[in-house]
């Protein structure tokens, strides 16, 4: 007696996700219209590998012998630590820095691919997903800065989203000011003023105030330790987010040059505003920050009504390229995340849902007819048709039928004796089918309409596909 096959179970790791034809088509589209406005400001696409060496990722540099804290890493045969990137910066600027004497200067690229995060997943928190980056290196100044924020305010108006956003701005230097007036000095401190100023939006003044204090407890009784400021310490951080001028300095000088930058492009503050709440990574960026913000309601998994939030950030980040080279290099970049962004999209019904059109499937009812079934799907491919004969292992026209129906098939092309006899094909119109079905009481009827289905000459079979409506719009889409 044999040993039963022991089976392995079909399991998608945690925090990860499959991807089916209606998604990735819809994704796909966004994409397209992001690439578009990118490459009308000029910038142009690189590409850079998921694997990275792990001392030049920098974020999560390794204490331990092995590097997996943040990143999923792995040794390579000559004992190296490789990991899968994080983020799409970190490449960039090794790839900036290796190719330094060839690349023009600024250097100005865009990117679109996965980044993978060896952390705990959540609700809409995954390990692996898609960020669009762009970013402009070897250029200092504000203005390199302030387009970054109206290509993102234009990004958001190519895909719908005109009057449902903000690209929020502020600068580290003003942050770095109001840390220094209120007397924060430790690190960790700051680290937690800035989280605090951070959650503004969410808490409220009175909310945030609390966490520059002793700290905060929520709804569930979890308490969040505060940063312990003096009443005179918080005070100085809740008049600069209530919007007291702070003391000029670089950072406000830079600022208002970016706000000149905007206005007089036409860029208003319902599109592009200074926010002081904005607050980005304190040891990553070293200038101008930058959020955009959608602001339509939502509802959460709480069943509470909450503004959608931000779906793309960015900022200056001039000491990330220097760590490979000795001079200073400056940089300013800005990332959507895609997978968030696809989400708002689908809210606001600028993401189409549906599945793309499957190909035209030509129906095998004659095994020994296997060549001309072939050379009919050949023709249709030739015009630039998505069409594919069918390969399965039933001789059963309704199970054939069925088949192309869960392709989305737009139609099939019948041939059995009898028309191949007479010169002609069958073509049934599957969308067309659906829809004049629903007018049909029963099964008798619908026999003898048969809606949707049509004859033609074999001449004619790419004409006539091709007339049809969904067939037409594809070819249209992939001129």
């Amino acid at each position: 007696m044999t040993d039963k096959k022991k089976l392995i179970a079909p399991r998608l790791p945690r925090g990860f996700e499959d991807r089916l034809p209606a998604e990735i088509s819809a994704v796909n589209a966004m994409i397209e219209k992001i690439r578009v406005v990118y490459e009308r400001y000029g910038f142009d696409p690189v590409e850079t590998p998921l694997f990275e060496y792990t001392e030049a990722l920098g974020k999560f540099l390794p204490d331990t012998d092995r590097p997996n804290a943040g990143v999923f890493s792995l040794q390579d045969d000559d004992e190296q630590w490789l990991s899968l990137r994080y983020d799409l910066t970190a490449p960039l600027a090794r790839h900036f820095a290796e190719n330094f004497d060839k690349l023009p200067k600024p250097y100005r690229s865009y990117r679109a691919g996965y980044v993978f995060r060896n952390e705990k997943p959540g609700p809409g928190r995954f390990r692996q997903f898609m960020q669009f980056d762009a970013d402009t290196v070897g250029a200092a100044g504000p203005e390199a800065d302030a387009e970054m924020c109206m290509m993102l305010a234009d990004t958001m108006d190519a895909l719908g989203l005109a009057g449902k956003y903000v690209v929020k701005v502020n600068n580290r230097k003003v942050l770095d000011g109001v840390l220094e007036a209120a007397g924060i000095t430790e690190y960790e401190q700051k680290l937690v003023v800035l989280r605090a100023i951070d959650k503004l939006d969410k808490f409220g003044i009175d909310g945030m105030k609390l966490l520059l204090g002793a700290g905060r407890k929520d709804e569930s009784g979890d308490f969040t330790p505060g940063a312990g400021l003096t009443e005179p310490q918080q005070q100085v951080v809740v008049d600069f987010v209530s919007g007291k001028a702070p003391e000029e300095n670089e950072g406000v000088a830079e600022l208002r040059a970016m706000e000149a930058l905007f206005r007089s492009a036409g860029y208003g503050p319902d599109r592009i505003d200074i926010d002081p709440s904005i607050v980005r990574g304190l040891e990553y960026y070293t200038g101008p920050v930058f959020e955009v913000v959608l602001t339509f309601p939502v509802i959460n998994e709480k069943g509470q009504e909450v503004v959608f939030g931000a779906v793309g950030s960015g900022g200056r980040y001039d000491g990330l390229v220097s760590r490979f080279r000795s001079e200073p290099v400056p940089a300013t970049g800005c990332s959507i995340g895609v997978s968030r962004l696809a989400h708002a999209l689908k809210l606001t019904g600028n993401l189409s849902a549906e599945e793309p059109v499957g190909p035209v499937v030509v129906l095998v009812l004659d095994k020994e007819q296997t060549p001309r079934y072939q050379e009919i799907t050949s023709r249709l491919r030739q015009a630039g048709i998505r069409a594919e004969m069918f390969m399965g292992n039933t001789k059963n026209f309704g199970k054939q039928v069925a088949y192309a129906d869960k392709r989305n098939s737009p139609a099939v092309i019948i041939e059995g004796t009898q028309e191949r006899e007479q010169g002609i094909v069958q073509i049934k119109d599957l969308v067309a089918g659906k829809e004049a079905a629903k007018a049909i009481a029963d099964n008798a009827e619908w026999k003898a309409e048969r809606p949707g289905q049509f004859e033609c000459k074999d001449a004619e079979i790419v004409d006539r596909i091709s007339a049809l409506p969904a067939v037409a719009a594809y070819l249209r889409a992939n001129k």
